[in-house]
């Protein structure tokens, strides 16, 4: 039952929910999903860390990024009977159609380059944090 209780809490998050039905359609960075999602790159690796813990999500390095997929392998018994169901459920619903239209849209290259860019700003060289 632990495992059961572990896959529903991650998939009944609402920015968690939107994450699986992006990742239906591409693999996709924490900077992209940060991106497409509206929130923190902290949130969505918290995020993606209770649905990898849970068997829903998978990383794999990718050169500089580490992208994030919808788990193939059986985790346990749960996450590929709910990732199975969730290819059907809210499909019409109009902020999963915004995400996937989003998601679609972004450029990871952008978009990385744009997160790592305001991370710098502000500082000059020579001062410390």
């Amino acid at each position: 039952m632990r495992d059961l209780l572990k896959v529903l809490k991650a998939a009944g998050d609402k920015n968690r929910l939107r994450i699986l039905k992006m990742l239906q359609h591409k693999d996709m960075c924490v900077c992209e999903l940060s991106a497409a999602l509206g929130i923190t790159q902290p949130s969505v690796s918290k995020h993606l860390s209770l649905l990898k813990e849970a068997g829903l999500v998978s990383d794999k390095r990718e050169g500089p990024w580490i992208d994030y997929r919808l788990c193939q392998e059986k985790i346990n018994h749960y996450a590929p009977v709910i990732l199975e169901q969730l290819k059907v459920l809210v499909n019409d619903d109009p902020c999963v159609k915004n995400d996937i239209k989003t998601a679609a849209a972004l450029c990871r290259e952008a978009v990385c380059k744009k997160t790592s860019t305001s991370k710098n700003t502000g500082r000059r060289k020579g001062n410390t944090v």
